[in-house]
């Protein structure tokens, strides 16, 4: 696995990026067809990708407890993740074995799952408890009608599904430990906006923008264009640091701390990103609905290592609503403004140049996989 800088080691190449006015550069400048953006049957194929790949489903935080649950769509189609009373999470078809309703919504925490059809029921490893009027269904066996499970794995501090005999071991080839134990989910949203799912991760992948875009909102506290883009396995990171990094040359380096200074977004192949922010860390999955609309699901931790009082609650609180209001906005802005411009024929591809290096590598490592599943 490729070794990330050290936060130490990050601050030393801010700093002298910073001197020398400079940032990091890719070494491949990449023209990606705008069909790629708008053509139903390349989507689809991503959708089948989505099934064929480890995807993030939610953070372990979301499924603390026994009978935790969260219930979303993954590749068009709808999971439901639970927490079993031995600490294991499964993740089951979100579909009841007699007529196929959906069995759960949204989170919550339950002992059991009933369908709101039938009432039939089942346990939090999925099998079949009960049928309301047995009577009815004599030679039903029930060991053989308990929900069908799809592969989960826990690692990292999150939850990835594989539907399908996967392609790849996908972001979890090369991925770090992102999420302590101790962090807590302390708010979740989810939203849709009319774009495609890829060209709103791109907005997070590059600093090239920051001026232009962020010019009232992040620019005044960071910098235009200047950044570190490590890539490792099908992943990312982006350094975006803050202005008062330039305090930290005052003080030794032994004491040199990241916190407040900088932060890390790091970008889970294929659809999901982490920041680490000065109070409190953001996970948003991108989930595709159809080629020219994503659904937001955005999950706000607080730090590792943090006694949660309520002090330090409302500290992540407002860290949250400044990282909202100082870009995401804008961005989500911008990203459906280019979906509106793919109506039309004024371009045949993007250019994505030496500044855009993550978004060069996302693209080389989503087309491969693609090529793969139509060989």
């Amino acid at each position: 696995m490729t070794k990330l800088l050290s936060d130490k080691e990050v601050i030393q190449k801010v700093l002298d990026q910073i001197s020398d006015k400079t940032t990091d550069l890719g070494d491949q400048i990449l023209r990606e067809s705008v069909e790629n953006y708008r053509c139903e049957k390349r989507f689809s194929k991503e959708l089948d990708l989505f099934q064929r790949l480890p995807i993030v489903f939610c953070p372990s935080a979301a499924l603390a407890e026994s009978g935790s649950y969260v219930a979303r769509d993954v590749g068009g189609v709808p999971l439901l993740a639970v927490r079993g009373k031995d600490g294991v999470v499964r993740t089951f078809h979100n579909s009841c074995r007699h007529r196929g309703m959906i069995l759960a919504e949204g989170s919550g925490n339950v002992s059991k799952f009933i369908c709101r059809y039938h009432a039939w029921a089942y346990g939090l490893d999925g099998n079949l408890l009960n049928v309301s009027g047995n009577e009815g269904f004599p030679d039903l066996d029930k060991n053989s009608h308990g929900l069908i499970e799809v592969e989960t794995q826990e690692k990292c501090g999150l939850i990835f599904v594989t539907q399908k005999k996967a392609i790849s071991d996908g972001a979890l080839a090369s991925l770090p430990t992102l999420i302590s134990e101790d962090q807590k989910v302390f708010d979740y949203s989810t939203f849709v906006d009319e774009a495609n799912w890829k060209i709103l991760l791109e907005t997070a992948m590059e600093g090239y923008h920051i001026k232009a875009l962020h010019n009232k909102t992040f620019y005044p506290y960071g910098f235009d264009n200047l950044n570190i883009v490590e890539t490792f396995g099908m992943n990312s990171r982006i350094v975006f640091p803050f202005r008062r990094i330039e305090k930290l040359r005052e003080i030794p380096k032994n004491d040199w701390n990241a916190d407040g200074m900088l932060t890390y977004v790091i970008q889970i192949y294929p659809n999901a990103r982490l920041s680490i922010l000065s109070n409190h860390y953001q996970l948003v999955i991108m989930e595709p609905v159809s080629v020219s609309t994503s659904q937001w699901h955005v999950y706000r931790l607080t730090p590792p290592n943090t006694k949660i009082s309520n002090e330090d609650l409302e500290r992540s609180k407002k860290d949250a609503a400044f990282v909202k209001d100082t870009g995401v906005e804008e961005d989500r802005e911008a990203a459906c403004s280019i979906q509106r411009g793919l109506m039309g024929d004024g371009n045949t591809h993007f250019t994505f140049g030496r500044f855009e290096k993550a978004i060069v590598h996302f693209h080389r490592q989503l087309n491969a996989h693609l090529d793969e599943l139509s060989s």
